[in-house]
């Protein structure tokens, strides 16, 4: 008879998530048994009610982190052990509009000049300059780089799906002198230490984490922002620049508009013009 994780993970499959989000929903029902100590088949709606409350109230869990376990855990009983959907009706997850914070293209400059090691420093260049995440950036492969057309080809990224973004000409340069390096033929940022062009590790997250938080500070740059604030100002930048909004979506692997939207938000030369524009009428009447 099959566990109840292999089921789980068998309906993570059919359903088409990503492995990254496959990851996340084991991981969040895996925390829910922790905290329970028996198996989710063994709980009922009220010990959920009382888990949601302890998420919320005790470990204050951040809106986003909420809606992370929530839609593990009801996928779980939803399609896995065949609960009603009026089951979950205990729990509405809470409206949030926060605003993402922005670096400026000179404290960009800034921060990327303070990153002493070049794979990193090259590395958050490339997150910027393609709006990449994480992830997709450190797992990068050299084949995905199509130096004639100046494309980068981001492929099985957040929600299974492949994209092209462009590329400077610069950073191509940049890229090809960096793999000379190391020549590893399946990885363009290989893990530093060890035989650089046989592994099969890419450098660390918290490695490149700790790096910008630390050139961050060495700078003199207090706003709060992490590396994926980078993405976030690379949005922004392409649209204070003109670049249509649709363009932008398909960039930055967008299913919905309205997760796009959110940068107009931001964006100050758009702001400027229509207020000259908005003159420009007043002044015929």
């Amino acid at each position: 008879m099959k566990t109840l994780r292999t089921r789980l993970e068998e309906d993570l499959q059919l359903q088409g998530l990503s492995p990254v989000t496959q990851e996340i929903y084991l991981s969040r029902v895996r925390r829910l048994a922790e905290h329970f100590a028996k198996s989710p088949e063994q709980l009922s709606v009220e010990d959920l009610r009382q888990y949601f409350l302890h998420l919320r109230i005790e470990k204050k869990y951040s809106v986003q982190s909420l809606r992370s376990a929530y839609y593990s855990i009801r996928f779980l009983y939803l399609r896995t052990l065949k609960w009603k959907p009026e089951d979950f009706n205990f729990f509405r997850l809470p409206k949030e509009f926060k605003l993402p914070v922005v670096f400026t293209k000179d404290e960009i400059k800034r921060i990327l000049s303070g990153i002493r090691i070049s794979d990193y420093r090259l590395c958050l260049t490339m997150i910027y300059t393609c709006g990449l995440r994480l992830k997709e950036a450190i797992t990068i492969k050299p084949y995905d780089i199509d130096g004639e057309k100046r494309l980068l080809h981001i492929k099985e990224s957040k929600g299974n799906k492949d994209r092209c973004v462009p590329l400077a000409e610069e950073l191509i340069r940049r890229l090809r002198q960096h793999w000379k390096t190391h020549r590893n033929p399946h990885l363009l940022f290989p893990k530093r230490y060890g035989n650089m062009t046989q592994t099969a590790k890419t450098i660390g997250k918290r490695a490149l984490q700790r790096s910008m938080l630390i050139a961050k500070r060495e700078v003199g740059i207090n706003k709060p922002g992490s590396i994926h604030t980078l993405r976030h100002s690379y949005a922004t930048h392409l649209l204070d620049s003109g670049v249509n909004i649709r363009v932008i979506q398909e960039y930055l692997g967008h299913k919905s508009l309205k997760s796009t939207m959110i940068y107009t938000h931001l964006t100050t030369n758009s702001k400027e013009l229509s207020l000259t524009k908005i003159n420009e009428l007043m002044a015929d009447l």
